[in-house]
């Protein structure tokens, strides 16, 4: 056994334990998928709005903090910090498609650098169906050349549509690994 087949199987009974809450997560990962690919642009629109709220609630925090380090030479760095994220937040809520096109690029980025991830660390680990992880992982890197070969006319579409497909193929993966480990764990059980 290699290393990383060693690693594996020194959680396996915490992970034989969970199976269940795997094959739910998964599930609902499908699910959700088929919801954004069938309103992709709700799903992108609303992407960005939810990216939108979470930077100016980090803006708020950053100006929190500015206040409470008010006598250190580094407040105005919190406060322009806290400044520069509250007016990207509030362009992103105001111009939720503009801002769709401009995320268009980190997104594809997450897609490649995640898929790549992915297909690397499950084809090194080998995992009960890992194969399955290993092309959801391929499918997103080609999502993400896609969409940066053409983000300035898909953009508002693709970025829901993407998002979609990546949990589908995110959902499948878990579901099927669940299904793998029940499946040793009831042969184990059997054997003992």
């Amino acid at each position: 056994m290699t290393k990383s087949t060693n690693v594996f199987q020194a959680g396996m009974e915490e992970i034989e334990k969970s199976w269940g809450w795997f094959l739910v997560l998964g599930i609902l990962l499908t699910a959700l998928g088929v919801v954004c690919v069938g309103t992709a642009r709700t799903a992108t629109t609303v992407s960005i709005l939810v990216l939108g709220w979470v930077v100016i609630i980090s803006a708020v925090v950053w100006l929190v903090n500015a206040f409470q380090a008010w006598s250190w030479s580094g407040f105005f760095v919190y406060l322009l910090n806290a400044i520069i994220r509250g007016v990207t937040g509030y362009l992103l809520l105001t111009h939720p498609n503009a801002g769709a096109e401009g995320i268009t690029m980190l997104i594809a980025s997450l897609f490649i650098v995640g898929g790549v991830f992915r297909t690397t660390a499950a084809s090194s680990i080998q995992f009960p169906r890992w194969g399955w992880t290993a092309v959801a992982g391929v499918i997103s890197v080609a999502l993400g050349v896609y969409l940066l070969a053409n983000w300035s006319t898909t953009s508002t579409f693709f970025i829901g549509l993407a998002i979609g497909i990546d949990l589908i193929f995110d959902g499948t993966a878990l579901a099927g690994f669940a299904g793998a480990i029940h499946g040793l764990y009831k042969s184990e059980a059997r054997t003992a």
